[in-house]
């Protein structure tokens, strides 16, 4: 027996052979039948969503569910060990494509349409909601009688005429069927449909007061309406779609043309709403610069918004540096105390923070002006100055914790031999922050100090749950206030400033994006610099 064949310990017994470990893509223990059941629900759901996918004609959503779909099938179930990192790997990259890579790529494609209220859908969408809304009753008219059928989701009404049943849907003209029941002139049964009841028809009254059956073949006639499922009335269009003139026209002769960017305008500029989605190339960032249009508010609020996020955090880091160095004293008695406090704002809610801040501003009841001020009536939150101010003072209460906690532990890494060397060469306090502590502390901080800057440059919970970017600049019309950061001007274009241009704000977000870039690439640049201290 040769040496290798020995135990360690020399005892002459050989080694016992390694135990073979059996893989659970092969056993069918209880991890198998787990991962098997966790895979069908994957696979249900997966199934459920690619067909309604493909129900809303939704062609990329329903390619990304399938690759995604069968992509994990065969990440959990081919028995290989090449597959072990990608099933750690699989639920983090499906969560980065869709929350990640999809937003940015939607954002970017948006921001080159002129997507917004008005022009949220296709153009046979906008034809079908401009024939259905401008559309008169018939003069005249006859009162149909009606029950409000179902069949397999589709809604048709139902009319009895000389003794028969007509049916329509809003694919077909009324027209009779045979089988359906009919008692003191109410129908009770029709073939192939469910007729719905006055609790059903109520909750179903959008899908209802939508549904439009044609009386006959000849549009001329009109189609059926109704707007409480019990009677309907003829009713016509008074705009009708020209597919060879590209143009609807109107009972009256105007032809409203199509302007090449979502509407249809008549010669006279009359502009027919809704309009559609179309792509419109670099409009949406002209606006932006433009001073008629975005242009003023767009300055003023990019200003503030790089005041606001450099102050912030020089503020909080000066502030937690400061009281870093001050607990840092190891002969100071009860400094885990006094850190614990120090890091209690850190640690409560900050939504809830600024709330319980912006009552405390309140310039009526706030504790701030009718305890500790006597009963002043200071603006806090409806100057503009002060409510800046505001602002600087909630995000350093905010922030600074976060700052203590970081410098107290960069402060700890700093080798005490150079205080010593220092000390000895006869540098004083200042001279010794300024050549020692602040250089080391910017090589460990200072990824983290560009974070930040990036944080409260996009910080919009403490803009609107304090101020809401107020007080509101009542000469312009996009609802900006004077501490509006971009991210809350975007806000306000998207769903605040009663037009929802999200072509616009898409083009807004790509520059902020951009903003930041650049910034922390600056930055991140100066940073190397200051590791050659190390």
């Amino acid at each position: 027996m040769s040496p290798t064949e020995r135990d360690s310990a020399g005892d002459g017994r050989p080694e016992s052979p390694p135990s073979i470990r059996h893989s659970h893509s092969r056993g069918f223990g209880m991890g198998f039948v787990i991962k098997l059941v966790l895979m069908a629900l994957i696979n249900a759901f997966g199934l459920f969503g690619i067909l309604s996918a493909w129900a809303a004609e939704s062609w990329g959503i329903l390619v990304f569910l399938l690759l995604a779909l069968i992509a994990a099938d065969l990440v959990y179930f081919l028995p290989t060990r090449r597959m072990l990192p990608a099933k750690y790997l699989y639920p983090g990259l499906i969560f980065l494509l869709v929350f990640q890579i999809f937003v940015v790529l939607y954002t970017a494609a948006t921001a080159f349409t002129n997507y917004g209220d008005g022009h949220n859908s296709t153009k046979q969408a906008a034809v079908n909601q401009l024939t259905r809304t401008y559309e008169q009753r018939v003069a005249g008219g006859q009162e149909y009688p009606v029950s409000v059928l179902n069949a397999d989701g589709d809604l048709a009404l139902a009319t009895v005429q000389d003794g028969r049943v007509l049916v329509g849907s809003a694919h077909q003209a009324l027209s009779p069927v045979e089988g359906a029941t009919v008692t003191n002139g109410a129908i009770d049964a029709v073939p192939g449909y469910d007729i719905l009841d006055y609790g059903q028809v109520t909750a179903a009254h959008e899908a209802v007061m939508d549904l439009r059956v044609p009386v006959s073949d000849d549009p001329a006639v009109g189609a059926l309406r109704t707007d409480d499922g019990r009677t309907a009335y003829p009713y016509t269009p008074t705009l009708v779609y020209d597919e060879q003139a590209n143009a609807m026209v109107s009972d009256d002769g105007t032809v409203y043309a199509d302007n090449g960017q979502g509407a249809f305008v008549s010669p006279a500029g009359e502009e027919l709403r809704p309009g559609w989605r179309v792509f419109v190339g670099l409009d949406n960032f002209a606006a932006i610069f433009d001073p008629a249009i975005l242009g003023g508010p767009f300055v003023s609020v990019t200003l503030w918004t790089f005041a606001f996020a450099i102050l912030s955090v020089a503020l909080t880091f000066f502030l937690g540096l400061l009281l870093a160095m001050l607990f840092n004293d190891k002969n100071l008695k009860f400094r885990n105390v006094y850190r614990a406090i120090i890091f209690l704002p850190y640690a409560f809610p900050a939504f809830l923070s600024i709330l319980i801040w912006a009552g405390l501003l309140n310039a009526d009841f706030g504790y701030i002006n009718q305890v500790l001020l006597g009963g002043a009536n200071i603006p806090w939150l409806d100057n503009p100055w002060l409510a800046k101010a505001s602002l600087l003072l909630v995000n350093l209460w905010l922030g600074f914790p976060y700052m203590f906690l970081v410098t107290t532990g960069a402060l700890q890494s700093i080798p005490s031999e150079l205080y010593e060397s220092a000390d000895m060469d006869g540098a004083g306090v200042v001279q010794k922050f300024r050549s020692i502590t602040l250089p080391m502390l910017m090589v460990a901080v200072g990824p983290l100090l560009i974070a930040s800057f990036a944080m409260n440059f996009n910080n919009f919970n403490v803009i609107y749950l304090l101020t809401g970017g107020g007080p509101q600049d009542l000469e312009s019309t996009t609802g900006v206030g004077a501490t509006d950061i971009l991210i809350s001007f975007v806000y306000k274009i998207a769903f605040a400033g009663g037009t929802n241009d999200y072509g616009v704000a898409s083009a807004l977000s790509i520059l902020i994006f951009i903003m930041v870039a650049v910034v922390s690439a600056l930055t991140f640049r100066r940073s190397r610099a200051l590791e050659e201290i190390n």
